[in-house]
């Protein structure tokens, strides 16, 4: 062995050492270009930041135009000099100098933003290439309790926040940056339609109480079985990818201007349950008779015009059955890259795994599933709606309307949640409640059967940004299907 390693050729005009790929000439001229015209800031300011130059001075020297210019004060060398240190050199030349040197050479205000570009590039090769030399030295001295798994998970979210912003390292964001932000949102919910902030859900009510499902945010849906959270989680990914309408934005990549691309992870039900789940909700022929196939020549027409008017609906489905927070969080980024995502469900949080180490401990694990998620939807800036059980101790009242406290399993759903949304339909607990007819108990019954037929109350519990409170929807049980419920003005006159 010994022998065929010393019979290897070496490269000796390979580089022992590899500098990391930089432009300080690009540097140079963006910056000059600047300096003569401050105009050429806003053409680059959208995607360049200050952690995009290799060279520290220039850095330090993009913040001082950046702060001033963004001030509304004019960035030039005789300005900025005084924010430098006056006893740095560069070679042989005094700050000033150098400033004066960067302005005289300066490029056209018309290639600033190739400059700019080709920063970023060189910049985003480096950050590469550190995640690359992370990934090996990581391989190479492993702890024993780190699968390799973790390590392909963890290279994959690095990857997938340098492609999507330009960075992996996170860090502190400054105010100015934060604002623009905020009013950016602002400025889409005006052009939106409805005037929202977040995603329509497509339930009049509820948008108009929540302003639409908000990006980044958890919302924990919860209800006793029978209730229909499956249900109404299906209406809302239905309703979010069937008005998707996608704006192409200044870079070139596609944006959602109404609805969105949506990923349901459904691990109680099959993909193909979930399709007729769907399906029976939007052509009005029930579930049970599409399983059975007990259909007419009419209500087949109408499955077949459904499912080729919604060929191309962006819903995607991942069926598979107890999933790790680490595998969903993997498959919703790849689909982010593939081909964009702006809304998460999953059915239902207590079906998922963690990672393994609290197993003993389902609180524990819980926790650390609610944790992640959040984490996710932060990460992803999609809203996630992930569906919840509920205690028993609700059947044991006698108002039998959900409670923050009756959230199963662990305190962390509710404290990691920036809405819970509770589903009641009081016509379930009484149809089980039918007295002996004729009786007076009964004639009683009737009438509170009539009035909770067909509706139920989606119960806002908990929410970050806004009011909580009960919004009274239609339910049509025979279908699974929730919708808004008429107005008293707008049904017709009714005589006693």
């Amino acid at each position: 062995m010994a022998e065929a390693l010393r019979k290897v050729p070496v490269n000796d005009a390979a580089p022992l050492y590899r500098e990391a790929p930089h432009n300080i000439e690009a540097e140079q001229a963006l910056l000059g270009a600047i300096l003569i015209n401050n105009d050429a800031f806003y053409r680059v300011s959208d995607f360049l930041k200050a952690a995009h130059f290799g060279e520290p001075l220039h850095r330090k020297i993009w913040e001082i135009c950046a702060e001033m210019i963004r001030m509304g004060k004019m960035a030039t060398p005789v300005t900025i000099k005084t924010f430098l240190p006056g006893d740095a050199k560069v070679g042989d030349m005094t700050v000033s100098l150098y400033l004066a040197k960067l302005a005289a050479e300066a490029v056209t205000v018309i290639n600033a933003s190739d400059y700019g570009r080709a920063i970023y590039d060189l910049a985003t090769r480096r950050a590469l290439i550190t995640i690359g030399e992370d990934m090996v030295n990581i391989a190479y001295d492993a702890p024993v309790d780190m699968a390799p798994q973790e390590q392909i998970e963890d290279a994959e979210r690095r990857l997938f926040e340098l492609a999507e912003t330009g960075r992996y390292d996170g860090g502190f964001e400054s105010f100015s940056d934060a604002m623009k932000t905020a009013v950016d949102m602002a400025s889409a919910a005006y052009q939106r339609d409805g005037g929202l902030s977040g995603i329509a859900c497509g339930i009049r009510d509820l948008d108009n109480r929540m302003g639409g499902l908000q990006r980044s945010d958890l919302i924990v849906v919860a209800g006793r079985p029978g209730m229909g959270k499956t249900s109404l989680a299906t209406n809302i990914a239905f309703n979010i990818a069937s008005v998707y309408e996608a704006a192409q934005q200044a870079d070139g990549t596609l944006e959602a201007k109404n609805g969105g691309v949506v990923a349901f992870f459904s691990l109680e039900m099959s993909a193909e349950q979930l399709a007729t789940r769907i399906i029976s909700e939007q052509t009005e022929v029930p579930s049970s008779k599409i399983r059975r196939g007990d259909l007419t020549e009419s209500d087949f027409d109408k499955l077949v015009a459904y499912s080729q008017m919604n060929q191309k609906l962006p819903l995607y489905i991942d069926s598979t059955g107890g999933i790790s927070i680490a595998q969903l969080a993997a498959r919703a980024r790849r689909l982010k890259r593939q081909r964009g995502l702006d809304m998460m469900v999953i059915d239902y949080i207590q079906l998922m795994q963690g990672s393994g180490k609290s197993s003993s401990n389902r609180v524990q694990e819980i926790t650390e599933i609610t944790t992640g998620l959040k984490a996710l939807a932060k990460e992803l800036n999609v809203p996630i709606m992930a569906l919840s059980q509920l205690s028993r101790q609700v059947e044991s009242r006698d108002d039998k309307r959900p409670q923050l406290s009756d959230l199963r399993e662990s305190g962390s759903i509710e404290q990691d949640a920036d809405v819970v949304i509770f589903v009641y339909r009081e016509e379930y607990y009484l149809k089980n409640k039918e007295p002996k007819p004729g009786t007076d108990d009964y004639i009683k019954w009737e009438g509170e059967m009539n009035d909770a037929r067909g509706k139920a109350e989606i119960i806002i519990g908990k929410q970050r940004h806004g009011p909580t409170g009960t919004v009274q929807v239609a339910f049509q049980g025979e279908f699974t299907r929730f919708s808004d419920l008429a107005e008293e003005s707008h049904l017709p006159e009714r005589y006693e």
